[in-house]
């Protein structure tokens, strides 16, 4: 793997590191701005609307650029964004800078997933893919913990003030080693880039990229009370075992990008099967604390293993016009997924089932998104030995 698809790599730990880590100091921003925890909790969902919407609008201005240039720029609104969150004097005005370091995820992991897989054999596409989203699962396992510590020890603007400088960092490394376009990208008609998004393919791979994600993170966004109220397990065992979570996402990521260059639509099949029967086997184990151990670190790695091949799915699809487009609004269908899982929890718990019934309610997300791919695939199959007796 070329050194390029490192420098993505870091850009995507300063990301995922921003995405993630306000989860840990809720108490700290609520108690220093003087909000409630449930409206410091809306930053994270701010932040995944500000990747919903940020990622096809940014894509579409910047689609005439270099590529090299578009990822410079993207870490440019990064980094300011995380600055002005670590200044913000009021929690409105951090919200607004939360907004801006979202505009540039969206864009990058669309951009960069063109990129990752202009630099390697066509065989090795979804590889490079699960190669530059490494930096998130590093970010969940590593960055996420040390900036949750940061925050706590030295004030949670610290942990922003830590993230910008990642931001300067990654702007640095991909300055140096991504390579500069030839040319400039071919100027793309926004009508040909919406048909491409129109197309019934690209259009069923985000909607199973939103149900996959929602299965995870309508466990993940309340594995806390889960883990203490539910199997019994103390405060302080919390963050262990959200490491043994981290661990699953990087081995996840690997696995999956590997699967994917062998088949691309078996491995997807074979995924959320993996995710679906993961989440069900919790639910039946929660009460057992070493299952369930095991378990957290096996819904990670089932949960990653499907990024890599669902960004490829999506890059397949819209090959042509729109690509860089499509790849954007996949990442955003993933953020999309986190809001609505995160929702849902939040149902289930209030009015629902209650916490033990999580993984189950969460089941269901991957388990239609495995039918609907099914389905899906099987059209296309139809579709083209029609062509082919034709």
């Amino acid at each position: 793997m070329p050194l390029a698809l490192y420098a993505l790599t870091v850009g995507a730990f300063g990301i995922g590191v921003t995405e993630f880590v306000i989860m840990g100091l809720l108490i700290e921003v609520g108690a220093d701005l003087g909000v409630s925890i449930a409206a410091a909790g809306l930053l994270i969902s701010g932040y995944a609307l500000g990747v919903v919407f940020g990622a096809p609008i940014l894509t579409a201005i910047s689609s005439r650029w270099r590529r090299k240039t578009v990822l410079i720029a993207l870490m440019v609104i990064f980094t300011i964004g995380n600055a002005a969150c670590a200044l913000a004097p009021t929690y409105e005005t951090l919200m607004l800078a939360r907004l801006v370091a979202a505009l540039a995820h969206g864009t990058f992991f669309g951009v960069g997933s063109v990129v990752a897989t202009s630099l390697v054999a066509p065989e090795r596409r979804a590889s490079a893919i699960a190669v530059m989203f490494t930096g998130l699962t590093v970010a969940n396992i590593a960055g996420v913990p040390f900036g949750t510590w940061l925050g706590q020890e030295y004030g949670w603007r610290m942990t922003f003030w830590a993230v910008a400088v990642v931001g300067l960092i990654a702007l640095a490394v991909l300055a140096i080693f991504v390579p500069r376009d030839e040319q400039n990208p071919e100027p793309q008609d926004w009508r040909s880039d919406l048909a491409t998004m129109g197309r019934p393919q690209v259009l069923i791979g985000l909607a199973v990229t939103v149900l996959g994600y929602a299965g995870v993170f309508t466990v993940f966004t309340y594995i806390a009370p889960v883990l203490t109220q539910v199997t019994g397990f103390s405060d302080a065992a919390v963050s262990p075992i959200l490491l043994v979570f981290g661990g699953g996402l990087i081995l996840g990521n690997l696995v999956g990008g590997r699967l994917a260059d062998h088949n691309l639509d078996r491995s997807i099949l074979l995924t959320l099967l993996a995710l679906g029967f993961s989440l069900v086997l919790m639910f039946f184990l929660l009460g057992d604390k070493s299952l369930t151990v095991a378990l957290v670190g096996l819904v990670g790695a089932a949960g990653f293993a499907t990024v890599a091949p669902l960004q490829m799915r999506v890059l397949e699809k819209a090959e042509g016009a729109g690509q860089a487009l499509a790849s954007s609004f996949n990442i955003a269908a993933f953020n999309l997924g986190n809001a609505v899982g995160a929702w849902i929890g939040g149902v289930a718990i209030d009015r629902g089932p209650g916490l033990a019934a999580l993984p189950l309610v969460a089941a269901v997300f991957p388990l239609a998104a495995l039918a609907l791919s099914v389905v899906a695939q099987r059209r296309e199959r139809k579709a083209l030995a029609h062509a082919g007796a034709c």
